[in-house]
């Protein structure tokens, strides 16, 4: 498509001379500007599909992906219910869960947190937690005594395994003198970390039986947490539960409208992220036009030579066009190559900057993970490179075009 002549004087007029240097300097602002704007697109787009997906792994993970509620305060037959949501296509596992706020104290110190009581053997089906255990066993957490808590909580509360932590529930004992919080005391037998702030901090687990005697809801449990083969496919799975006989009456919540308003938050930032960033990769398009056509005017003496020598409109166009080209094609593949290499290696950045500034870059209370998240798309990948090429690709339309009118005769008249 391009001959060698015209390789060869699109590389030379790139090349910086004495007379033309601030030609080139432009040219190399407007490859830089590509390259970083690119970078930065791929980085910031595969950092935010990754915090979507990190976050909605473990709040998935923790909370499962369907809720069966009854019609009053409890489920009173949740055995023959939990068997009945066993059976539907698509579900892998159902926890009768008792769920109630409580607040937790020891060695002086106290902050509110939410118990949720689960088998213990139901609780292993949930890879999340099972997989999150770091200290003490699932097993252990049996009996009317065992607790297992967040590794956040326990640094908070300044306690360990074996040690005593104390529950207080509001929703007590009424006597003749009011109601009476209850108050009991039980050992950590587990330690739990998911890497999640909010998760880490605020929930508390018991046995199933343990957590029905505290909350006295005896032969109740307070919903029954469902996990799903597809989560995209939950509305499927939520439709067949409901037609079963034994769920006439009982509400069903899905992740989509639970966590509805924050996943729909993080969508519109993404999207609006996206088209801020771009802007960077079009003012660095603005700069390859810019830069051509200085290059133009200040060619057009070469250009005129070239026409009275016998070269074309076409080849001029050609030229010019290779020259501009060039700085788009450079400029994109270095930004995609710097932004999958910082992708690969951003945790490490981060603990690297985090080690020389002695500063928390990426606080969990804040951000609610414990690490930075990146999760790259090789089709968006390929998406921002093609918008890139295309936008440099535009932009040395009307330099090239306006080389190739240039007038020969005109040009050597005021040179």
């Amino acid at each position: 498509m391009f001959s060698a002549f015209e390789r060869m004087m699109a590389l030379r007029y790139l090349r910086a001379r004495r007379k033309e240097g601030f030609v080139s300097v432009i040219a190399g602002f407007s490859l830089a500007g590509i390259a970083l704007g690119v970078a930065t697109l791929i980085i910031v787009m595969a950092v935010m599909n990754g915090f979507r997906q990190d976050l909605m792994g473990r709040i998935l993970g923790f909370n499962g992906h369907l809720s069966v509620y009854g019609a009053g305060a409890g489920i009173s037959q949740y055995m023959e219910l939990a068997d009945q949501v066993r059976g539907a296509d698509g579900v892998v596992s159902v926890l009768p869960t008792v769920e109630g706020q409580v607040m937790v104290t020891s060695h002086g110190e106290s902050r509110g947190a939410m118990v949720r009581g689960v088998a213990p053997e139901r609780l292993a089906e949930r890879a999340t937690l099972a997989d999150a255990v770091v200290a003490g066993s699932l097993d252990a957490l049996t009996g009317g005594d065992a607790v297992m808590i967040g590794t956040r909580l326990a640094d908070r509360l300044g306690l360990a395994l074996g040690g005593d932590l104390t529950l207080i529930s509001p929703k007590g004992k009424v006597t003749a003198f009011g109601s009476v919080p209850r108050i009991k005391t039980y050992t950590i037998v587990a330690l739990y970390e998911v890497g999640m702030y909010e998760f880490d901090l605020g929930f508390v687990f018991l046995p199933l039986e343990a957590a029905q005697v505290y909350f006295q809801m005896p032969d109740q449990v307070s919903y029954l947490d469902v996990t799903v083969s597809d989560p995209d496919q939950v509305r499927d799975v939520t439709g067949a539960i409901a037609g079963t006989p034994l769920n006439q009456g009982v509400r069903l919540r899905d992740w989509r409208h639970t966590n509805a308003t924050f996943f729909n938050a993080l969508q519109v930032e993404r999207n609006v992220m996206f088209l801020i960033l771009t802007l960077i990769i079009l003012v660095a398009a603005f700069n390859i036009i810019s830069g051509l056509i200085m290059l133009v005017k200040d060619k057009a003496r070469d250009i005129a030579i070239l026409r009275t020598m016998g070269a074309t409109r076409g080849a001029v166009m050609r030229v010019f066009f290779l020259a501009g080209a060039s700085v788009g094609i450079v400029g994109t593949t270095a930004g995609v190559v710097l932004g999958v290499v910082f992708c690969d290696n951003i945790e490490s950045i981060r603990q690297a900057l985090q080690s020389l500034t002695g500063t928390e870059l990426f606080s969990p209370e804040i951000y609610f993970l414990s690490r930075m998240p990146a999760e790259m798309d090789p089709t968006e990948v390929i998406s921002v490179a093609l918008m890139s090429l295309g936008l440099s690709l535009a932009a040395t339309l009307y330099p090239s075009w306006r080389a190739a009118r240039t007038d020969p005769v005109e040009a050597l008249r005021y040179e």
